[in-house]
């Protein structure tokens, strides 16, 4: 039986309103921004991005299999003879095939936005509604201006389900993405002091946040997290919008997704729900109480789409976390091992309570220590300083033993820990890299976390490279 392609060549240009240049084929199996990952057959997008014009790896990508490009009519000349389907601006046009994507999709979709756990939430529902049917999400953090529009062409016309992860930085960005997402559900996961160098204040990130439910489909249904201080805030723009089916999830005895009970566990947990009226119990494949919390959005979500929720809680002891948000790994040191726990990817103050708090969780060997190694968290604007110095309470109440500390901000929580807890600082990650591999020993639990542009992956590589070792298994028994 043959395979249905992505696209026709002749329905993306009709949807972009594209001119055809030279000889196109019928068949496009994929969609791409990145010549050096393009897949024969897959069409190539020319976009302009900040560093680099898409436009001076056409060759490279038709070289590579490519089946057609999509460029810039100013541009076009320079590819005579290519298959090319040429439009005024390539990022304008994939956002025209999101739009025709969304129209032909018969199944159900949700959007996910939210301060924390975005992600790891998309990647939940991923994994629960994929093994009820077809399902479709956006990969890695495809959740800006490009990765929206590019996630959602490259949906399948016959995906059962679609998950849309939706991010922002600034007022507005949100309700653009959304416009071409039109989901069925609209999940936020919480809302905290994150971006606030571009924000006035929490409720205004609360309002951008709730920009998800202005192109809800209609009898469509949000998920809100009860718990936050922000719950009565975008209920009453919900209803202000005219969204009857508000489902609130949370330990608050009012949630219609509500904990019951929660045992914590050091690679795993095990949560006791009631979800929409009815009881289930599950593991759940991910340490922390942020990820049980949003655990609950994920089954509500799933329940309000038509999926089995028996099958879907058990489908969550499989789960595991993305690359740079908690994955574990054994390290080979002198005399024994270390776990290296990398949340590397990003961090805010939320995110960075969570993280210390499984860090506070993770067993230690007899002569181990709970170390902590930390990058700046960004885009804070003035009360960084003060929000990196708060940082102290969770140290101490997870029962930290040592703290390493890069970058300007951090300087603020250095500052405020005790002369026992300062493990070492330095200006940089990259500076902090010899201090850090130094410090290992058998025994130890590891884990570093700081803002994508604090880039403390390099911490993370070096301690890898320094001691070869193994994915951690997960040894929790619940």
């Amino acid at each position: 039986m043959s395979v249905e392609p992505l696209w026709r060549s002749g329905a993306m240009a009709a949807a972009m309103r594209a001119v055809v240049q030279g000889s196109l084929p019928e068949a496009i199996t994929g969609l791409s921004i990145d010549s050096r990952t393009v897949a024969p057959g897959e069409a190539y997008f020319a976009i302009k991005g900040d560093v680099h014009d898409g436009h001076a790896f056409v060759e490279a990508a038709l070289k590579a299999g490519a089946a057609l490009a999509v460029v810039e009519t100013a541009q076009a000349a320079s590819f005579a003879g290519a298959p090319l389907l040429v439009v005024d601006d390539v990022l304008a046009g994939l956002v025209e095939l999101a739009h025709a994507a969304r129209a032909r999709l018969n199944g159900q979709v949700i959007a996910v936005t939210g301060s924390v756990g975005k992600t790891s939430t998309k990647e939940a529902l991923l994994h629960v509604l994929g093994a009820q049917g077809k399902t479709h999400a956006s990969t890695a953090s495809f959740n800006n201006h490009w990765g929206v529009p590019l996630s959602l062409a490259r949906c399948p016309a016959d995906a059962k389900f679609a998950i849309a992860e939706v991010g922002m930085n600034h007022a507005g960005e949100i309700r653009a993405l959304v416009r071409m997402v039109r989901p069925h559900v609209a999940i936020i996961t919480t809302v905290e002091p994150v971006h606030l160098e571009f924000f006035t204040g929490i409720e205004a990130i609360a309002d951008a946040k709730a920009e998800i439910f202005e192109s809800l489909e209609s009898n469509g249904s949000v998920v809100l997290n009860r718990d936050n201080a922000q719950f009565g805030r975008l209920q009453a723009r919900a209803r202000e919008l005219g969204i009857s089916r508000i489902v609130s999830f949370g330990a608050d005895k009012a949630s219609d997704a509500r904990l019951v009970d929660l045992s914590l566990h050091a690679t795993c947990s095990a949560v006791h729900a009631d979800i929409l009226g009815r009881e289930v119990t599950y593991k759940l494949g991910m340490p922390g109480r942020h990820m049980a919390m949003n655990s609950l959005a994920v089954l509500a979500a799933s329940a309000l789409v038509g999926a089995d929720l028996a099958r879907a809680a058990l489908s969550l002891s499989q789960i595991g976390p993305a690359a740079g948000r908690g994955v574990r790994r054994r390290l080979d040191v002198s005399s024994g091992e270390a776990i290296l726990i990398d949340e590397s990817y990003n961090a805010n103050p939320a995110s960075m309570a969570a993280a210390l708090n499984v860090l506070g969780q993770a067993p230690v060997g007899p002569r181990g220590r709970r170390i902590a190694m930390l990058g700046d968290m960004l885009e804070l604007g003035p009360s960084g300083p003060a929000l990196h110095g708060g940082l102290i309470e969770a140290i101490k109440a997870n029962r930290i033993d040592l703290v390493y500390c890069c970058g300007p901000l951090m300087r603020n929580l250095w500052d405020a820990l005790s002369t026992g807890k300062r493990g070492g600082y330095a200006e940089s990650a990259a500076a902090l890299e010899t201090q850090a591999v130094a410090a290992i020993r058998a025994g130890d639990a590891i884990m570093v976390k700081g803002s994508l542009g604090s880039k403390m992956k390099t911490i993370v590589n070096a301690l890898e490279k320094r001691f070869p070792g193994k994915a951690a298994l997960d040894d929790a028994a619940v």
